[in-house]
């Protein structure tokens, strides 16, 4: 284990049982003469992991590849097959909801309850009681028994308790996505301050919106083994396009996908008098975005679509047809489209363009063309001090200062 990694696991390899008949009781296995059939299911085959101190490292794949057995390895909730799991510092760990709680006791009691089986001393949970409970933000039915909880108010009660044990390690599974818009943003801020504390947290999520905000390491299993590790952003990726039909590389090295009835042939930035700009504009400027497109057959109503990510893959805007109620009634041969933005509302740096053609749906994709375009900012009018976007904010004295 290297001096700067929070777990290290070797060799891992975890099997299950699948029962096809089963004697239920010893008079049929009698009867039947045989030994129960089963045949064996390996969840995990020769993991090895390194999880480095305060990263927050993401576990992605498809069900069943994994993810949630490995999370319950490493909190020793299941015992490996093969393979060793070391860790260093304290763990806690929320992957179920209601997990460490009775629920017929009340929310009150299940603190102390779910504390105890976390390592907490009761003085602890005294100290911390308040904290957990407005974190949580059921004080209202603190006194009520669990059972009367939705699983919303599970997760928050569960998740605050566990938050604050301090643990140097912090394992967590879907179960957040149970939560409220209001409750994930806590955790956000909390994850944060997790990683600004030095300590460590290991997600398991399908939501990818989530683990590209949250996460900067990423695992992706796929049939019980790794099938790529390291930065979050380049194994998202890797992991994203193997779940989409029809993804390829072109004759120019960039990534599509889709079904090929219309094609996004290229997307060009323009000024405010049309000449193309090669993506060198500056902060506040007029920029039109101009989609060129091939459809080979007739499309009856698609709709186009552009997002932007930073240089480092943050997901900074998105813009479509169908949400603007622009019609376009039908896409036939060659031809293109434009988006005009009024004034670039970006600081200085490089930010990549998406652009795709889908069906009236948005659900089915025609062609969406990955890195279509890149924009160059440079310093312009507005100009502010940090931060991906300008918001050309003014400074002023309120009217009564002056009076």
């Amino acid at each position: 284990m290297s001096p700067n990694a929070a777990i290290s696991v070797n060799g891992v390899s975890k099997r299950f049982r699948i029962y096809k008949e089963r004697n239920q009781t010893l008079k049929a296995a009698i009867l039947r003469r045989r030994r129960s059939v089963y045949e064996d299911f390996w969840a995990l085959r020769d993991v090895d992991l390194e999880i480095p101190q305060g990263s927050t490292y993401a576990l992605v794949g498809d069900n069943g590849s994994g993810k949630s057995t490995l999370l319950k390895c490493l909190a020793k909730i299941l015992v490996p097959d093969g393979g060793t799991i070391t860790t260093r510092g304290r763990m806690a760990a929320m992957l179920e909801v209601g997990s460490g709680f009775h629920p017929e006791l009340s929310g009150r009691d299940n603190v102390y309850l779910n504390g105890s089986i976390l390592g907490m001393s009761k003085k602890e949970v005294d100290a911390k009681f308040d904290e957990i409970v407005d974190f949580s933000g059921v004080e209202e039915f603190i006194d009520q028994p669990v059972k009367n909880y939705s699983s919303g108010m599970y997760v928050r009660l569960g998740f605050s308790v566990a938050i604050h044990t301090e643990p140097e390690i912090l394992l967590v599974d879907e179960i957040l996505a149970v939560g409220d818009a209001a409750f994930q943003e806590k955790c956000g801020e909390k994850f944060a301050e997790f990683r600004r504390d030095g300590r460590t947290v290991v997600l398991v999520s399908h939501s990818m919106p989530q683990i590209r905000a949250m996460a900067d390491r990423a695992a992706w299993l796929a049939h019980g083994r790794i099938r790529d590790e390291g930065e979050a952003k380049v194994v998202l990726e890797k992991y994203a396009d193997s779940t989409r039909a029809n993804v390829r590389v072109d004759a120019n090295g960039r990534v599509r996908w889709g079904s090929g009835e219309a094609r996004v042939e290229q997307v060009e930035l323009l000024d405010r008098h049309g000449t193309p700009t090669g993506g060198h504009v500056c902060t506040g400027d007029e920029v039109i975005m101009r989609l060129h497109y091939n459809a080979e057959t007739r499309i009856e109503h698609p709709h186009f679509g552009f997002a932007m990510e930073t240089s480092d893959g943050v997901y900074l805007w998105g813009n479509n047809t169908r949400d603007l109620e622009f019609d376009v009634p039908y896409l036939e041969g060659r031809g293109s489209v434009d988006l005009t933005v009024p004034r670039l509302p970006l600081q200085p740096g490089q930010y990549i363009i998406h652009g795709s053609i889908v069906d009236t749906s948005t659900l089915h994709v025609y062609d969406y063309l990955r890195d279509s375009a890149r924009l160059y900012v440079a310093r312009g009018i507005p100009f502010e001090s940090g931060g991906p976007l300008i918001m050309d904010g003014r400074w002023s004295w309120p009217a009564e200062v002056h009076e």
